[in-house]
């Protein structure tokens, strides 16, 4: 199963804590911190998953709960620490979380039906614990399904997410954990196409565990290139994502990630660099070596 065919699956259904993270040597001198997206690894053993991750260079692990249950309620306290030791006795940092909605299924965060809504939000709480429980970190708020609209308009449905936002930013907020979103295509959702509208919402809840992100593969939607972006809005930016404009592992296409990370190093951005493909060929062990050979090409450039 590749990316797309998880996003066709969600189709059916309806700043403190980086303190310590910025003080952390980056490793083999590089300018960034680099995690990956474990959903490429889809049946292999956590604990093999996480080898694999450090042995190819890689820092940070960022997970969708969807793979380690359909259900976060299912994910007991002992098999939270479980996890959260098998990541640092590998020798990882825990980045945080992203796909929130692709299970269970049902859930919607911006529908006009009140009480689906409510439900869809208590989750996001849970989701919020499960990610505290882990190390803290980032949620990565994407779940194009689950937010487009589906029985209003797109202004309402606009503000039925900032809402909703507003209303877990509190909690994210005691629990040491940064939502963040995550402008989508319009190939992909109708609500928050543009790292410009993502933005204003930021500034309306005004809380400091609601910002955004940036996904490189996500910018079909922008009028500007990448690294015009990034300066412009950094302030609110709190993770990257990478891939190719197909999905695929950065490397592999044709796109100049050059500026962008220029822009990321003038800035001295120091939070995660996460690479998430929506193609998991050739396989993940090659996709891993493949882009840690890429960052660090990249890497040589921003320095000569």
């Amino acid at each position: 199963m590749n990316r797309r065919e998880l996003i066709r699956i969600g189709g059916g259904a309806l700043a403190a804590p980086l303190a310590g993270f910025v003080r952390q040597a980056h490793s083999a001198g590089m300018h960034f911190n680099y995690s990956i997206c474990n959903e490429m690894f889809e049946k292999r053993d956590f604990a093999a998953t996480c080898k694999a991750i450090r042995s190819a260079g890689f820092s940070g692990i960022e997970i969708s709960p969807f793979t380690i249950a359909e259900n976060v309620d299912q994910i007991t306290p002992a098999r939270r620490r479980e996890l959260a030791g098998i990541i640092r006795s590998e020798g990882l940092r825990f980045a945080g979380l992203h796909w929130l909605l692709v299970t269970p299924p049902g859930l919607h965060v911006t529908t006009a039906d009140k009480k689906l809504r409510e439900k869809s939000w208590d989750y996001v709480r849970k989701l919020v614990d499960f990610c505290a429980d882990l190390g803290k970190g980032i949620m990565v708020f994407g779940s194009p399904k689950q937010r487009g609209t589906v029985d209003n308009t797109v202004a309402e449905a606009t503000e039925n997410f900032k809402a909703g936002l507003a209303s877990v930013a509190p909690h994210a907020g005691e629990r040491g954990c940064t939502i963040l979103i995550e402008a989508l295509a319009s190939r992909e959702t109708n609500v928050v196409n543009t790292l410009a509208q993502a933005v204003k919402i930021v500034g309306e809840i005004n809380h400091p565990a609601i910002q955004t992100m940036f996904d490189f593969h996500n910018t079909a939607d922008e009028k500007e290139p990448a690294e015009t972006l990034i300066r412009r809005y950094f302030r609110h930016i709190r993770h990257i994502h990478v891939n190719e404009m197909d999905g695929r592992y950065p490397g592999s296409g044709s796109f100049d990630f050059l500026p962008g990370f220029k822009a990321l190093a003038d800035l001295k951005y120091r939070r995660w660099v996460s690479l998430e493909v929506f193609d998991f060929k050739p396989d993940p062990d090659q996709i891993l070596n493949r882009t840690m050979t890429f960052y660090q090409g990249l890497e040589k450039r921003l320095k000569s």
